[in-house]
This record gives structure tokens, sequence and C-alpha cells, in this order.
């Protein structure tokens, strides 16, 4: 892969709640190489969202770092950041709930060329038009409102006004989960178009794990605000190094309706942030666990070239 554009180290987003700290986050640390699409993925609560708006400063992290393109983003002030906002944009997972319904499309997909300043209102419109054309709907449409398109078209809107400025990173939170299957597979098309013509980096979150191996370079897998194995999609998804992404693997349907595979049901439910388990927080979920894994943080092991396990029974788990 690429020279990163992200170097992302010890990132930790603590909560402070009336029932005692919540770790959201907790010592986080991977690379998003230039042009490159990494796809996050987990249970419900384990943190994605929370990571990926932390990158953006959408969520302030209470420390670590967040490198960008050589720049600390978490030592930037306001006015610095709000400027480094143009390269860095989001794509949310409900496109309804986060399109103005009292705006024309053409308003919505400017908003941000117009809080910027970049051009005047006719040239807003007529960007607006080709970014239109570029996620596969019409110029037509930009005096229309939000209601008047379906879900698949609305999300093409908001991926329309992520790169009305021109952005090199963009944060794509659960964009096609709630999509019906046939137009996922279009979006995430399209996705995989845009950054070859863009050369756009991305995080891609998601709790489908074959959804992240077609359309990602690398996998982040990440459990109760902590990271429990990183590398290329095909060896994550193929040779899994840590017990909890075998389970996410053995959940994935298989597309022969005649093949088996063995599932590696998880038992319980994810532990309350507010009380996280000692030593891996993913031990009492884990039909490997013994003593010694409540005992101390579980280190990196480089399983292969860019690809990295947080588990102390990986010895366990290369004879499995």
């Amino acid at each position: 892969m690429s020279e990163p554009l992200l170097q992302i180290r010890g990132l930790t987003k603590i909560f402070e709640t009336s029932g005692g700290p919540v770790h959201a986050l907790e010592d986080i640390s991977f690379d998003i190489p230039r042009g490159s699409i990494t796809g996050l993925v987990g249970e419900s609560g384990s943190g994605k969202t929370t990571l990926g708006r932390s990158l953006l400063r959408l969520v302030e992290p209470t420390r670590g770092q967040t490198i960008f393109d050589g720049t600390d983003l978490n030592t930037l002030g306001a006015g610095q950041m709000r400027q480094m906002r143009r390269r860095m944009q989001i794509i949310f997972q409900d496109p309804m709930s986060s399109l103005n319904p009292r705006l024309r499309i053409a308003d919505l997909i400017g908003e941000g060329l117009k809080a910027f300043g970049i051009c005047n209102r006719r040239e807003r419109r007529d960007r607006a038009a080709a970014l239109l054309e570029e996620v596969g709907l019409s110029g037509d449409h930009l005096n229309r409102f939000p209601h008047e398109f379906s879900g698949g078209q609305r999300q093409r809107i908001g991926i329309a006004r992520a790169l009305a400025l021109e952005p090199e990173f963009i944060v794509a939170d659960e964009s096609v989960s709630a999509l019906d299957v046939s137009i996922q597979a279009q979006v995430l098309n399209l996705l995989l178009d845009l950054r070859e013509k863009r050369n756009l980096t991305m995080l891609f979150i998601a709790h489908d794990l074959s959804v992240v191996e077609y359309l990602c370079d690398q996998i982040a897998v990440l459990y109760l605000g902590r990271l429990m194995e990183i590398g290329p999609s095909r060896a994550v998804y193929q040779k899994a190094m840590h017990p909890y992404t075998r389970a996410l693997n053995s959940a994935i349907p298989l597309p022969d309706p005649r093949a088996k595979r063995s599932r590696e049901l998880l038992q319980g439910d994810i532990p309350s942030p507010l009380n996280p388990p000692s030593g891996c927080v993913f031990r009492t979920r884990c039909k490997f666990a013994d003593a010694d894994c409540a005992d101390g943080l579980p280190h990196p092991v480089a399983v292969a070239e860019g690809h990295v396990s947080y588990c102390k029974k990986i010895e366990v788990l290369n004879d499995n």
C-alpha cells in the first residue's frame, strides 16, 4: 500500500456520565493509506461511529493523535480545523435525517461551497448539477426536495454533497446499511468508481463484514472500544487471527446454499463500557480465554506484513 494519509496513534475517547466514565475508545492505533478504503467493523456499541467522528473532530478525542497528511488535527484551533474540514467530509447513515427537508437539492449540495465562499450562486448551481451527474442522478433534479427521492437516491445526493468541496478523505458511516441489497451494490460500486476517479481515501464503517471485504483494501475490527485485529481484507476475511473476527466471519452467509460452515456463536452480550472486563475486553465471550487473558492488556502481534492481531492466544488460533 501507499504511504498513509492518516496516522492514528493512541486515540482515546472517554465520555463522562452520571454513572461514571465510559471508555468509548481506548488506545486505537493504525494507519489509513492514501487512496485506499479501510473498513471498520464491529457490533453495535463497539465504538465505530465514535472513532469515525473523532477523526474529523466532530467528537473531541480525550487524548491521542490523528495525523492527517503530516498535521496533528488534535492540536489545531477551531479556525484551523474548520479550514482542514474542506479536505475531510462525512457521509451519514440516514440520508433523510442529514438533508434539510426545506432546502432544494441545489442548495443542499452547495451548502459547503457557500459556507466557504468558494463560488457564486450560479457557479454553485452548475457544480451541483455536475455532481449529481457524477453520482448517477440527473442535473434536472436541482429544484426538487429530499422527500421526492428514494432512499438510494438520497444517499447519492449525500455523496454528492460530501464531494462538493473536493475532499481527500471521507468517512462513510454505515452509508449503505439502510438500503436494499440491490441498491447497496449500486452505491458500493459508485464509491469504488469515485475512489478511482478522485483518488479518495475512505474509512468505511459497517457491521456487515462481507460488504467491507468486497469494498475495502484493509479491515479494522473494533470491539468495546478496542482494536482486535487489522490487516489486508483478504487476510482478515480468509485467515482471521482473532476469535472475535472469526465469529464475525462465520456469520456471513455463503453464496452456495448447499455449502456448510461451522458457526462460532458468541455467548452473551457486549459488556457495559461502564465496567469493561479486565485484561482482554473480549475474554468474557471467548472460548479460548483463560486466567492469563484477565491479566494485562494484549499486545499487538504481527501475523504477516500489515496484519496485526491483539490476542494472547494467537498460538492456539494458529492450530485451529
